[in-house]
């Protein structure tokens, strides 16, 4: 008896909606992640990308537990002497809701090339909005 290793050229990818209006962060994050590796799928491979595609609505109305919104920081930094940046989770849920949940979920998958191919198939908006009808999404709902 063989192991099964996929092909790239083997995975067939679907496209899923999620809704995060009402939802925590970081569950939301952890499946949404797991769908992009392609845990889900009985054909799961590892060192290939067999995840399928996330769109992720209504990222404006997450939910964060705790005090989070006033304690949790997000860094970045110019490169540059001094150039170290940092807000609180509210300031950026306000500015940019996207950006939260796309480093809660890129915390959760891989940090090398085949983790930057996965998080190219994460779409998120802060509306109810997308303008990816035309692959058909399916819409998902999330178990806790």
């Amino acid at each position: 008896m063989k192991t099964y290793a996929a092909k790239p050229q083997e995975v067939v990818r679907k496209w899923y909606v999620v809704d995060a209006e009402g939802q925590t962060l970081g569950r939301l994050a952890s499946q949404v992640a797991a769908i992009l590796k392609g845990k889900h799928k009985p054909i799961y491979t590892p060192h290939v990308d067999t995840g399928d595609h996330v769109i992720v609505i209504n990222a404006e109305k997450i939910q964060l537990t705790g005090k989070k919104l006033l304690n949790k920081r997000y860094y970045r930094y110019s490169g540059y002497p001094g150039g170290l940046k940092s807000s609180t989770a509210g300031e950026l849920l306000n500015r940019n809701p996207e950006r939260v949940i796309k480093a809660a979920v890129w915390g959760m998958i891989p940090h090398n090339r085949l983790g930057r191919q996965m998080i190219r198939k994460l779409k998120i908006y802060a509306g109810p909005e997308h303008p990816h009808e035309a692959q058909q999404p399916e819409k998902l709902e999330l178990k806790y």
